[in-house]
Formats: C-alpha cells, structure tokens, sequence
C-alpha cells in the first residue's frame, strides 16, 4: 500500500490523489457579479450541503496552484455577498466545463459559454435559465485556509430561494432522481452520470435498527461465498429469525444453495437467505 505524508510531495500531486479518490462531487456552478455588476459564472467540485435547519451549502474556489492567484468568484463574493448555486445536468456540462477556462476577470461566462441569465428574486447575481434547479444565497462568511497556491476558501452560503424545474419533479413534487440527470466530477477529466446505469436503492436505516453482522453465525460470517455486501444485508435485519420462521422460510423456497441463498440477498429478502444459508452451511 502507498502511504504519502502530503507534506513530503508536491502539491500538484497532492491534488491528484485526493481529486482521483474522493469523489463523485457535486458541482457547483457559481453565479456572482462584481461590484460594478459584471457577471461572472463558474463551476467548482469542492462543494455540498451542510445543514437544512437553516439551509447551508459550502462551496470552495481554492487558490490556483500553479500562481496563486485567487479565483474571480473568491474575488466576487467578498465584493458582493450573494451567489446562485445553478445545479449541472448531463445536457449542459460541456458548456459549464467551457466557463472554467481561466477568462480574465469582467469576461461575461455566461456569454462565451451561450447559458441564459435569468433574473433572481432576492439577489442580484443571475440565474442559469438552463440548469433545473437554481439556489439563490447569501454569502454568511467567506473562511480562507491559506495564503498559498492550492488554498481553499469556504464560502458559507444560506439559502435563500430554491427553484425547480417542473420537469424534474415527480407526482409528489419531490425531485425524481431519475429525471435530473445530475454530473458530478472524478480526478482528472473523468465525470460521472447520475443515471439507470450508474444509481441503485440502498435503504436507510433511520428508524430501525439492524442486528449487526456480529450477531450471524460464525458460518455465516465467515464464508468465503459472501461479499461484504451481502453481510451488510444480513446484518441489516431487525432480528434474528426464530426456528419456526426459519422452516416456514425453506418451505417456501427451491432447493436450497449458495446460489440461491445469493439470488436471494439480491433480492432483498434476507430472511429467506439466512434460512437458505443456515441449511446449506450446516450440511
């Protein structure tokens, strides 16, 4: 296993190791103006939410490691404390890499890159008419972590007007997260695609409480044919299944099998798994 002291390498491949390993990350895609109201629009992946009660996003344009240089959109919310955190879709994230190009400050993004601005209600920066989901703020304190090339600044934003694209909404007017078609950024040049092809359900455990994969038995536990995954299901179970739901479990099945008792997990039904499981790895 590599291990780095990040103090012991250079910083460009510092930022390399963290960009490639932590991620997906959300984008956000800045819109601010400067004190003499020039627009100023721009994506960055250092970036989420922080609290609902109130609604806080951070967001960090870090100092550029190569010159130092502080970013237009630092530079901006400390001259006018307001940003709208537009949210990037699949359809429109070659425009938005094309607003990172490094343009010199008063540069309208929204122009080279072809977005539409579209008034806000509270603030003064625009809107990105072309991005579902667009979250006027008001900036609450900018926090620099450094003087040097690389540093973050957090700019600590609370929300002040949400707007959402009837077409992402489901019949319950929450976001259909099949619907938004979100990016997010890898290391590099790589993204991801929030889709059918990349999503999948894990249930959250809010109000119950598993069992734990310590509580299965050391057969279980230990065979090799589960993934830490299927553990995971078992482990997620409220309570152990007595005997009698144990036979009625196997009563209901095919012939039990590892295969079976995998298809099984798969399907989420841990209980007839570990039934399946019990029988097979008692034999």
């Amino acid at each position: 296993m590599l291990t780095v002291d990040p103090k012991e390498i250079p910083i460009s491949k510092l930022h390399h190791y963290l960009l490639g390993s932590i991620g997906p990350r959300p984008i956000a895609f800045a819109s601010t103006i400067d004190k003499e109201g020039n627009r100023n629009l721009a994506p960055f992946s250092f970036f989420n939410v922080f609290s609902a009660n109130p609604p806080i996003l951070i967001f960090s344009p870090a100092r550029s490691g190569r010159t130092n240089t502080t970013k237009n959109t630092h530079d901006n919310v400390k001259e006018i404390a307001e940003v709208v955190i537009n949210v990037v879709t699949y359809d429109m994230v070659h425009q938005m890499s094309l607003t990172s190009s490094p343009f010199e400050a008063g540069v309208d993004e929204f122009e080279k890159a072809g977005f539409t601005p579209i008034a806000s209600d509270t603030i003064r920066p625009f809107r990105v008419k072309e991005s579902p989901v667009q979250i006027e703020c008001k900036v609450l304190e900018v926090k620099e972590l450094g003087q040097n090339g690389g540093a973050g600044n957090l700019v600590i934003c609370e929300v002040q007007k949400i707007h959402i694209d009837d077409e992402v909404l489901d019949e319950n007017q929450m976001v259909d997260q099949q619907k938004i078609d979100l990016v997010s950024r890898m290391g590099g040049n790589w993204y991801c695609r929030a889709n059918d092809a990349s999503m999948f359900e894990v249930d959250k455990p809010i109000t119950t409480v598993g069992i734990g994969v310590d509580a299965l038995p050391e057969k279980i536990r230990s065979s090799r044919h589960l993934t830490g995954n299927d553990l995971g299901i078992l482990g997620n179970m409220q309570n152990i299944p007595s005997t009698e739901e144990v036979k009625n479990a196997l009563a209901v099945t095919d012939t039990p099998s590892l295969s079976l008792a995998k298809e099984l997990i798969n399907n989420n039904k841990p209980q007839q798994a570990y039934a399946v499981l019990l029988q097979v790895l008692n034999e």
